[in-house]
Order: C-alpha cells, then sequence, then structure tokens
C-alpha cells in the first residue's frame, strides 16, 4: 500500500496541489547525502553533493522523457522565468508580444511586467474562455506573438490545457512556447520529447512531494545557444573549477543557467521524491487520481465548478457550495480534513496515498454538513 511509504499525519489530506507528502525516508536520505559528507570528512564535501543534486535532473530526465542536460536546478518557477526571459534575445527586443492567460499564477504575471521590456505588451486570454478548448487558443496565438506561456494545469480553475495542440500551433506561427508544470507535474503525464516545446518551468513541492526550493527550468536543444543568461555565477560557467575572474564561457547545457553558490539540501531532498514518482511513473499516479476523482464527481456532481471529463481536468476537482460554503469548510475542518478555497470554490486533491476509504469520509462530511446546514 503506497499510503504506508509517506508521512501521514492524523486526519485525511487532500491539499496536495498545496504541498505533497514526504517520504518516510526523506531523513534518511538527506542525512546521508547531505549530512554525511559534511560531517564526517575534513575535506570539502562539493565533491559527494553535487553527484547528489546531479540525481535531481537524472530523475527529472526519467519523470518527463527528456535529457538531464537540458533541466537546470532553480530555486523557484520566478527565478527560473525571469532568467529565461532575460537571456533570449527574442524577449528583450522592442515590442516583444506575449501571449498568457488571466487564470495564469500571478506571479508569472508579476514576472513578465518586470522582466520583459517597458516596451512589450502583454496580451491576457481573459477569464471567461475556456481554455481546455483549442479553438481558444487559436484565435489569440497570431504571428507577431514572439512567446505564448502555457500552465499546464490552472490552479483556481481545476482544469488543464491542450498543452500538446497549443505547442503545435505555436510552431506553426514561429513563436515560442514555455510550459508552466507546478500544478501537474507528477500527476498527469508529460512526455517532452514528443511536446518538443521551447521551455518548460516546474517545482517539486506539490504531487512530487519533493519541498520547497527545488524549481527547475528545462530548455530545448534547439534553444539553449541562443540564450545568454545575466544572472550567471560560477556554476553557469562551463568550468566552474577554473577559477580565472578574466574568462567566462557559457556552460553548454541548460546549466548556464544556474548561477552562484546553489543550494543543495532542497535538491537532494526532491531528488528522492522525484526518483520514487518517475518510478511509479505519472501515468499510474493520474489512474488513481481519476479514480479518487471520479467518485467525487458521481457522488457531489451538482456542485462540482471543475471539468469532469479526464481530458480537461486537472488532479484537482473544484467544489463550490453557494452560502453552504463556509459551513462545509468548517465541518471538514472540525474532522481534520485538509481542503482550501479560493475564488471559485473548495480545492480537493487526491494522490496516490489517498484511498477510497478518505474520499469516502469527505464525501460523507460534506454531504451531513449540506443536510444539516440552517
Amino acid at each position: 500500500m503506497l499510503k504506508n511509504d509517506f508521512c501521514m499525519a492524523d486526519g485525511c489530506y487532500l491539499l496536495n496541489h498545496s504541498v505533497g507528502r514526504p517520504l518516510k525516508n526523506t531523513q534518511q536520505y538527506l542525512a546521508q547525502h547531505y549530512f554525511l559528507p559534511w560531517e564526517s570528512s575534513n575535506k570539502e564535501p562539493w565533491q559527494q553533493w553535487l553527484p547528489a543534486v546531479e540525481q535531481f535532473t537524472t530523475a527529472l530526465s526519467k519523470l518527463f522523457n527528456a535529457p538531464s542536460s537540458q533541466f537546470c536546478p532553480q530555486v523557484n518557477l520566478s527565478s527560473g522565468l525571469t532568467k529565461l526571459l532575460m537571456s533570449h534575445p527574442r524577449l528583450q527586443q522592442k515590442n516583444c508580444k506575449v501571449l498568457m492567460a488571466q487564470s495564469d499564477f500571478p506571479s508569472m504575471g508579476f514576472v513578465m511586467q518586470k522582466a520583459l521590456p517597458k516596451c512589450a505588451q502583454i496580451i491576457f486570454i481573459p477569464e471567461h474562455e475556456n481554455l481546455t478548448d483549442i479553438s481558444v487558443w487559436q484565435r489569440y496565438i497570431t504571428c507577431d506573438i514572439d512567446l505564448v506561456f502555457i500552465s499546464h494545469v490552472y490552479s483556481n480553475t481545476g482544469v488543464q490545457a491542450p498543452v500538446y495542440d497549443i505547442v503545435a500551433i505555436s510552431k506553426l506561427t514561429n513563436s515560442l512556447s514555455v510550459v508552466d508544470v507546478a500544478q501537474s507535474a507528477g500527476v498527469i503525464p508529460l512526455d517532452l520529447s514528443v511536446l518538443d516545446a521551447d521551455f518548460m518551468i516546474g517545482s517539486s513541492v506539490k504531487w512530487l512531494c519533493g519541498g520547497p526550493g527545488a524549481a527547475y527550468l528545462w530548455v530545448n536543444k534547439n534553444q539553449i545557444e541562443y540564450c545568454e543568461p545575466k544572472d550567471v555565477g560560477w556554476f553557469s560557467h562551463q568550468n566552474p573549477f577554473e577559477f580565472d575572474i578574466n574568462h567566462f564561457e557559457y556552460n553548454a547545457s541548460a546549466l548556464k543557467f544556474w548561477g552562484g553558490t546553489p543550494s543543495v539540501a532542497p535538491y537532494i531532498i526532491a531528488a528522492n521524491s522525484i526518483t520514487y514518482f518517475a518510478e511509479l511513473t505519472a501515468h499510474k499516479v493520474r489512474v488513481h487520481n481519476l479514480a479518487m476523482l471520479t467518485l467525487i464527481h458521481e457522488q457531489l456532481a451538482e456542485y462540482v465548478a471543475s471539468s469532469m471529463s479526464g481530458d480537461k481536468c486537472s488532479g484537482t476537482v473544484i467544489l463550490f457550495f453557494n452560502k453552504q460554503q463556509d459551513h462545509v469548510l468548517t465541518e471538514l475542518n472540525k474532522a481534520k480534513v485538509s481542503v482550501d478555497a479560493r475564488k471559485f470554490g473548495i480545492r480537493v486533491s487526491p494522490h496516490v496515498y489517498n484511498t477510497q476509504e478518505d474520499v469516502a469520509q469527505f464525501i460523507s462530511i460534506v454531504k451531513r454538513a449540506l443536510k444539516g446546514f440552517g
């Protein structure tokens, strides 16, 4: 039973769109690969730490089916996107035009506003548009768009974009594409060798259960040579240990985006969990996730505010109870069922460690709350 592999506190945890539960062996793994090299030798531990960090990009390579050299560790998505936008000549040209959605995570919009030139134009697909409909994207992706920003999954609406089709359209218009997988990595399969986007950004904190501080930037092999990051450091160098202040040469791989002295512990923690999910496969996680979502869809259909179609829904179901919303949340909280609420309703995200019994408990509490309201 996969639930036994994770640290599960009392109650029912359905907040996987926010922070995934840690593996039980997380502390042991961190101690072995981070603290032990530091504590047990009188030599500097970089020669042990760096191979441990490389396991992070190796695990991502297996999860997304792309060479590990195309991944670069990042502190968070905002930092990775900032570096990317400022590195590409096309995105720093006069009157650059970028397309994104009003439903994208706000941080991504903040970055666009500050990292692009002041004369750049940001076009937002309005919130009322159906982002699961490829015809909507076709209307907005015109030949003058320099970059299409695509959230694979939208956290507040519980829908996924038809990312393969969107990227294909962007190629027809010669637009660059960047995919944000923060809310989909680990729960919705994505094959980068098939997708062939130009860039991808993601994190480990949600469905990958890797904690904060271990984000990543993926760069298509056809784009690496064009990118010249401004935020560099010795780990952006082709030979970080050259130590010649008068000579800088970009790393030939995506590591040119790395920068100065990196964090180590977050990537070691995430490497452990991503390896776990890469071996399990996102396909198996998704099959289980959809089975749990189906139970909720069947029992609470009239309250579902997100898509119920398997190819359009995310790993999260959004439930809206109108005037009963606060009462339902209160009752769930009393029963130690962890969910949260945003603009469009209560967000519920079952993972591989959630069982049918967990979901049945959630449904039962909701129904009792609705019946007893008022």
